[in-house]
């Protein structure tokens, strides 16, 4: 079980020593205990943000402790760092270094990667919603596409079913663009009308769009 110290929104004392108010503490049968006090004052504040170099310094670390804080809109805990001995971290900044280049080039193969991974799912989904909705225009359907396949956006596009192409989770990303592009719906948001009652309201002309899109397009 790893070792957790808490970076706290409002300063508290030592229950022991009764130092404060503390940067960071231990709790211990529900009370704050500083860092000297647990036997934790010799390690140094590592912040989240390099992968690498948190993984060496820990690794490399005989004794090491996770630094949260709270997060009050989330409700939860969220990891900021780690609080590992200074050695370990010198060697940790080090290899490191001594690396950088080759971790450059991997990341740069990764991003060209994954950015070729998006460019053929966006096209793909570009094609299903042309499939659904063949009067969509297609300038449209293209940025409905890129706009749902976003990669970390946690939109329709990028769930398992989007990414699946499944005919809800595509038309759940039209439904969406058409909301936000074609109807009052965002002015609504903006004069405080609930998120549910201005979507009542532009149900229908969103339906009257889909409707009309999932028309073929008149060759003549």
């Amino acid at each position: 079980m790893d070792l957790v110290v808490i970076r706290p929104l409002k300063g508290r004392h030592c229950s022991e020593c009764h130092r404060g108010p503390l940067p960071m503490h231990l709790l211990e049968s529900g009370a704050p205990v500083c860092l000297d006090c647990a036997d934790l004052g010799h390690l140094v504040y590592l912040p989240r943000g390099d992968a690498a170099l948190t993984r060496r310094a820990r690794e490399a670390s005989a004794l090491w402790a996770v630094v949260v804080r709270l997060n009050r809109r989330r409700g939860r805990y969220e990891r900021q760092g780690l609080l590992v001995e200074e050695p370990a971290l010198a060697r940790a900044e080090s290899a490191c270094l001594a690396d950088a280049d080759s971790r450059a080039r991997r990341r740069a193969r990764d991003a060209a990667r994954r950015a070729a991974e998006d460019s053929r799912f966006t096209a793909e989904l570009t094609a299903v919603i042309g499939r659904l909705f063949p009067g969509c225009p297609k300038e449209r359907a293209a940025r409905t596409a890129a706009h749902a396949s976003v990669r970390g956006s946690g939109r329709v596009g990028r769930t398992a079913a989007g990414r699946s192409l499944k005919e809800g989770a595509v038309t759940a990303a039209v439904r969406a663009s058409v909301r936000h592009l074609d109807t009052d719906y965002d002015a609504l948001l903006m004069a405080g009308v609930h998120r549910h009652q201005a979507r009542a309201r532009v149900s229908q002309e969103i339906d009257a769009v889909l409707a009309s899109w999932r028309r073929p397009v008149d060759p003549s």
